[in-house]
């Protein structure tokens, strides 16, 4: 029995554990309510101080500084600990009211003992936690993000278009920027570029910001995209709603300096939804987008399009694309390389896919078989229809209805670089029966411009020299054709052939399903059999060698609605035209056509009627103009039947004192385009309120019964927009009826403020002079405000654009004056008299071009270095004329210099 181990201990400590224990036990039953009280007052005083430190958070987040780790864990603990505090006080207060109402049983006690060491516990932890509250200093200030580089290619051509925006960005008054441009054009390349820049600029900047919008806007991911740069992108910043989400980047972007690019916007974002502020422009913001309308929309201060690249540029990306040897594979590749690269039309888009699609071709042939493919369907080169044309097809499908996108379609039936008029193409629209939204041709009008704008903004249009005039992009042009000749349902496909070379016209078998056919520019001499076109409803055969028309060519066109048969050598119509009950437009301009049939009396929904230029026609029915009775607009400028309206005594003939009278019956008439050929008839053709207020084309041909031709009355011509004078060989000047006494002592300020109100002729746009031998001058001209084309050619007395000598040989006398102010195109030619076009230099914001040919004796242009606001005015000439040119100062003649285009001798 000797393991056995004893242990001694002193009997006071053992009585004294024994009643501690005791105590604190009983304790856990007897102060439970009291414990509970106390619980609940801590957990109030921990609550506030957990109030007090998430504050400090709050605002040390606003001011971009992290929360320490510490903080967050005792903030995460004291949470904890509230729901475990409030769920024990409710059992407590539970437990309590069971006393009172009498429960006293051992099991009940038992309760009773753990829910009170619970509470006691709890108070211990609470107090823990009060210990360790976080000292004043609850985050910490974290280094500014670093702009990191955004992945990019090579590129041609960015620098000089990133120079412009980068000192854009530098403007107090410009906070944002919208470039917009083609799409493929490289916006997105040139905001990479931006961006980056400033990895490597130094800039007081806080943050660069890089966020994607696309076509399906989606904020919540813009709102990400700008947080995980300014922000802690964590699971808290997850579970916040959108407003949330914006308030948080509001309170800190609106206390930085920022840039924030946005790529792809197809729409208006509005930035308040996403949190952006916007008042300070100190603060950058530029997008990119396809439309003009969006930087509108935007409310952009500065709206910047992006160009495509010169030919310089063009070949050098091409160059940059190819594989290194490819152009040294055979002799002739490089000039072939140049004839693909030029296609391209400055697209870097299509460049970089049709400069990967050749890198491995050797042979010339393989070259040659390239560029024909291109240019007979663009489609079927590798890369065009399956990635480039569906991306530039997003354009198209956000236009907003669905009328722009058939009048876009529309524009690709026209030869690549082609100009086309806005009013011609309007017409064809309306006789299409795409504008329909109004009844009448003037609303029709207003909606086919509004369309064109939309098109223009959208970039899938493009501004010509001249702004009565749109091009198409070749590559535009030809993702048009994909869409129309091979996306589009049957019944609505294009055959389109405008300037193939074609001989004759297509087979009968290629005719049958096409809705609308273009044989625009070719040599095609004949048409003839009956092709069986029943959905035909737009044939263009503009520009051809057409003598020949087969009577029964047109038999089975029911439902042909717009034919142009302009500038062909045909001089007759076929009989079996009045088979063409539904045709609304007929243009027969520049033709040798003798007579009009009277077949034509079958048309009678024609609305368009062209004869512009027809020399040859002598003969027009009787009741044949006014047995169209739906025609609005009817064009015969320069047609041979308006120009024979004297006798010899100068009086109007019988016959066309008739036609007048029919064109007065016109009810519809609202554009009326006409040559007249003596002040007599001037006279009698303005004497009509009815084809007065329908005048849109006016020519003066063959005023031979006097020296002077008083203008005036063209100034009640409201709707007189292009003015043609010529062959006029005894008109010496243009007069109108000057409102004061003494010509030669006018004041300027009068002149301005009561002359051009007075006899200001508005509407008028285009100008055109030519083989008047003694005029001197067209003075008046500075009365028509709206000029934007004016061509003189053949004038052989003409000194003067503007003379002086009407205004006095004071200088001072016309200072104010300042003619030419929406002047876009300027032709001078075979002028060799002329010395002076205005007496001093001008400012000409939308300028850009002058030709100047046979004019020795003009020395200066009114030219400064103020004269242009940057944008380029192309002036051409010969190298002899422009080198004896006399300059304001060498500034000038250096702004101008680059922009020189010689003639050819």
């Amino acid at each position: 029995m000797g393991n056995i181990c004893s242990i001694s201990l002193p009997a006071d400590r053992i009585v004294s554990s024994f009643s501690d224990s005791t105590t604190e036990h009983a304790n856990y039953l007897r102060k439970l309510p009291e414990n509970l009280v106390e619980l609940g007052t801590a957990c109030e005083r921990l609550r506030e101080l957990r109030n007090d430190v998430k504050r400090k958070v709050d605002i040390a987040e606003r001011e971009q500084m992290h929360p320490l780790d510490q903080v967050q864990g005792w903030l995460s603990r004291v949470e904890t600990l509230e729901t475990q505090v409030t769920q024990l006080i409710g059992d407590g207060t539970e437990e309590i009211e069971k006393k009172c109402l009498g429960g006293c049983c051992p099991r009940h006690c038992r309760t009773r003992y753990k829910l009170g060491k619970r509470v006691a516990r709890k108070l211990k932890e609470v107090d823990i936690l009060m210990s360790q509250r976080p000292s004043d200093v609850a985050a910490e200030r974290l280094p500014s993000p670093r702009v990191g580089e955004r992945p990019s290619e090579a590129t041609v051509g960015i620098d000089s278009r990133l120079g412009k925006i980068w000192s854009s960005l530098h403007q107090e008054q410009v906070g944002l920027i919208g470039l917009y441009g083609l799409g493929g054009v490289g916006k997105t390349t040139l905001l990479t570029k931006i961006y980056n820049a400033f990895t490597k600029r130094t800039h007081d900047f806080d943050f660069v910001i890089w966020a994607t919008v696309s076509r399906n806007v989606n904020l919540g991911n813009i709102q990400d995209n700008i947080w995980k740069k300014i922000g802690f992108c964590d699971d808290k910043w997850k579970s916040k709603d959108r407003d949330e989400k914006a308030m948080s980047i509001w309170n800190v972007l609106s206390e930085k300096r920022f840039v924030l690019l946005l790529d792809d916007v197809w729409e208006r974002l509005d930035l308040l939804d996403v949190g952006v502020p916007l008042k300070n422009k100190k603060n950058k913001i530029v997008f990119t987008t396809r439309s003009k309308e969006v930087c509108a929309h935007m409310e952009a201060d500065k709206k910047i399009k992006v160009e495509c690249l010169t030919w310089t540029e063009s070949w050098e990306l091409f160059r940059m694309k190819l594989v290194e040897d490819t152009l040294d594979f055979h002799p002739e590749i490089p000039e072939l390389a140049q004839a693909v690269a030029q296609e391209c039309c400055g697209l870097p888009l299509v460049l970089t896919t049709m400069s990967r699609a050749m890198a491995c071709k050797k042979t010339p042939q393989e070259w040659k078989y390239a560029i024909k493919v291109f240019q007979s369907s663009a489609s079927k080169f590798p890369g065009m229809g399956d990635r480039v044309f569906p991306l530039l097809k997003y354009s198209y499908d956000c236009l907003p209805t669905q009328v722009a996108r058939s009048c876009f379609l529309y524009c690709s039936l026209y030869p690549e670089d082609y100009k086309m008029s806005k009013s011609n193409l309007i017409y064809q629209w309306i006789c299409e029966g795409f504008l329909d939204e109004f009844d009448d041709m003037e609303g029709a009008e207003n909606q086919g411009y509004n369309i064109i704008g939309t098109l223009i903004h959208a970039c899938l249009l493009e501004e010509a020299d001249v702004d009565y005039e749109v091009k198409l992009h070749d590559v535009i042009r030809d993702m048009a054709l994909w869409i129309a000749c091979e996306t589009g349902k049957d019944q609505d496909k294009f055959l389109v052939q405008a300037g193939s070379r074609l001989t004759e016209a297509p087979e009968v078998s290629r005719c049958m399903g096409p809705k609308r056919i273009s044989l625009m520019d070719n040599q095609i001499e004949k048409l003839t059999g009956s092709p069986n076109c029943p959905n035909l409803s737009t044939l263009l055969i503009r520009n051809n060698s057409l003598k020949m028309i087969t009577d029964n060519f047109f038999q089975f066109m029911p439902n042909l609605r717009v034919l142009d048969l302009s500038r062909n050598s045909i001089t007759e119509l076929p009989q079996g035209i009045s088979n063409l009950v539904s045709l609304q437009y007929l243009n027969l301009s520049f033709t040798n056509i003798k007579e009009l049939p009277i077949e034509l009396k079958n048309l009678g929904k024609l609305k368009c009627l062209m004869l512009i230029i027809m020399h040859q026609l002598s003969s027009i029915p009787e009741q044949l103009i006014s047995s169209l009775s739906m025609l609005q607009m009817i064009y015969m400028y320069g047609c041979g039947i308006s120009e024979r309206t004297i006798l010899k005594d100068g009086l109007l003939s019988d016959d066309n004192e008739a036609l007048v009278q029919e064109l007065e019956s016109l009810k519809y008439l609202h554009d009326l385009g006409i040559s007249i050929t003596s002040a007599s008839a001037f006279k009698r053709l303005l004497s009509s309120d009815k084809l007065r207020s329908c005048i849109f084309m006016l020519g003066l041909k063959h005023f031979n019964d006097s020296s002077s031709l008083n203008i005036t009355s063209l100034s009640n011509v409201k709707r007189l927009h292009h003015l043609y004078i010529s062959n006029c060989g005894s008109l010496e000047d243009l007069e109108i009826d000057w409102p004061w006494e003494g010509k030669e002592t006018i004041e300027s300020n009068y002149l301005n403020s009561k002359v051009t109100s007075l006899y200001s002729f508005c509407s008028i746009t285009k100008v055109n002079i030519n083989r008047c031998l003694r005029l001197k001058d067209l003075t008046w001209l500075v009365f028509a405000p709206n000029l934007k084309n004016l061509e003189i050619n053949d004038c052989g007395q003409m000194q003067e654009v503007i003379g002086t000598g009407k205004y006095g040989e004071s200088a001072k006398n016309g200072e104010n004056l300042s003619p030419f102010a929406k002047l876009q195109v300027l032709y001078l030619v075979d002028l060799p008299q002329l010395k002076s076009i205005f007496w001093k230099a001008l400012p000409f914001i939308y300028l850009n071009r002058i030709r100047v040919d046979g004019c020795p004796l003009l020395k200066k242009l009114p030219l400064n270095a103020n004269s242009t606001k940057a944008h380029r005015i192309v002036i051409s000439g010969h190298t002899e004329w422009w080198n004896g040119l006399e300059w304001e100062d060498e500034a000038t003649q250096n702004v101008f210099l680059p922009w020189f285009v010689s003639n050819k001798e």
